[in-house]
């Protein structure tokens, strides 16, 4: 049955992943900057400033000073979300899309989430540290904008969760997640002492973070995890209801599925389940298919659906 534009874009949202929702977040705040200052600039003559410049940029950036982010403390929240420039948010959506489904094979979409926003957050701090710091930076006005900071925090998590996976660039050239996370790393620091307007600490930040966030990831301790129970638990208090414990290993009473699985339990599930699926595609690759058991052929099978 076809779907109308409207029902396709319902359904996405629905049923696309949490990157889809983050995606359509990003697209929504930059088309609501864009009608803004169009209607700002058709409501002067021209030649005059745009009036919504400013309230755009109180808005939606974050102050790279102390000062200043204490004065917009919001910033740090909204900036994460906001482009204002096309090339900017297509290029950031684009990579973001790419390493999302690559991040997906091995975590949840409510990891996804947490990680993106904790990512956009340790870049903006990241940012106003270095702007505290380094005398070079002192003196200018310093406006953070931009996704780029949460995406890198799902790459880096991605990459050195699975560092010996291998992604086909252009479809030619194979490389290993690290060497590409390495080298992203590496020009950050190359060029954070430069002019070319790019926030390099807040990247840092965000890949900092992405690396933190898979450090102990099947204990209650892990950063995600505990970040997950606090706000779990916050909600339960505030609804009255029953505080939500962490568990390592065990099973819950009755049935268990993925739904009521904690975040730990459901990234052990699936590693388990990745380390089998790798050493059936090992025993492939030296013995060739017709050497796999019937369970083996079976538990390929139903991870092909």
């Amino acid at each position: 049955m076809n779907r109308t534009f409207k029902d396709e874009i319902k359904y996405q949202w629905n049923n696309g992943g949490m990157h889809i929702k983050l995606m359509g977040i990003n697209l929504a705040v930059f088309v609501l900057i864009k009608v803004i200052l169009v209607f700002g600039a058709l409501s002067v003559p021209q030649g005059y400033l745009n009036p919504m410049e400013n309230v755009v940029f109180d808005i939606f950036t974050l102050r790279g000073d102390f000062q200043g982010f204490l004065t917009h403390p919001w910033g740090i929240i909204t900036s994460i979300f906001a482009h204002f420039d096309f090339m900017h948010f297509a290029f950031n959506m684009l990579f973001f899309y790419f390493i999302s489904r690559f991040f997906l094979l091995y975590f949840s979409n409510q990891r996804m989430l947490y990680t993106y926003i904790l990512g956009g957050l340790m870049g903006g701090i990241f940012q106003i540290l270095a702007y505290s710091i380094f005398p070079a930076l002192q003196g200018s006005h310093i406006f953070v904008v931009g996704a780029s900071g949460a995406v890198n925090a799902i790459f880096m998590a991605a990459a050195f969760y699975r560092p010996m996976a291998e992604v086909h660039l252009f479809g030619m050239i194979r490389l290993k997640m690290i060497y590409i996370a390495g080298a992203y790393i590496l020009l950050d620091l190359i060029q954070m002492g430069g002019t070319d307007n790019v926030a390099h600490f807040a990247h840092l930040g965000g890949a900092a973070f992405g690396i933190l966030s898979i450090y102990n990831i099947d204990s209650k301790k892990n950063v995600i995890n505990f970040t997950r129970i606090t706000v779990e638990n916050l909600k339960a208090s505030l609804k009255g209801k029953p505080k939500m414990k962490a568990h390592k290993g065990g099973k819950a009473a009755g049935k268990t599925t993925a739904q009521n699985l904690s975040d730990e339990e459901y990234n052990l599930n699936k590693k388990k389940k990745q380390a089998e699926i790798d050493a059936i595609l090992d025993k492939i690759s030296k013995s060739g298919y017709d050497s796999l058991t019937k369970k083996e052929k079976q538990i390929l099978f139903d991870q092909s659906k």
